[in-house]
């Protein structure tokens, strides 16, 4: 499956788990963890609080990042609950992208009323 079908699959996840908790209001881990159960129920392999080591200057530092979800070893979701978008959060997503080698990041922001706002497409070298 390539990333387009896993992304496609992925936000109509994310639009079920979002219609199911009632919209906008929790918590991003509640979210997160909804997302995951919704990917999981979709026969997808998906990790949760994947560790994103930093390298600098050929040397691990000692805070790894986290990544939300990590949907077949090849799609980065980010998940955010909050009541605007930020470019910050696209951004955050092109660095895990580029640390991590993989192509295709999905920032899904769960705080917005209507979740087609909050979900943005982040890509690396595609």
């Amino acid at each position: 499956m390539d990333e387009n079908e896993l992304s496609y699959k992925i936000i109509g996840a994310a639009i079920e788990a979002h219609r199911t908790l009632g919209g906008p209001g929790l918590l991003e881990s509640v979210y997160e963890e909804a997302l995951y159960l919704e990917l999981q129920q979709l026969g997808l392999q998906v990790e949760r609080q994947v560790e994103c080591p930093i390298i600098y200057k050929g040397k691990n530092l000692s805070q790894p990042l986290r990544i939300d979800l990590l949907v077949e070893k090849t799609v980065i979701v980010e998940c955010k609950a909050t009541a605007e978008n930020n470019p910050l959060f696209a951004a955050q997503c092109l660095t895990y992208l580029r640390l991590s080698n993989l192509r295709l990041g999905l920032v899904i922001n769960f705080g917005m009323k209507h979740l087609r706002e909050g979900i943005e497409h982040v890509v690396n070298k595609l």
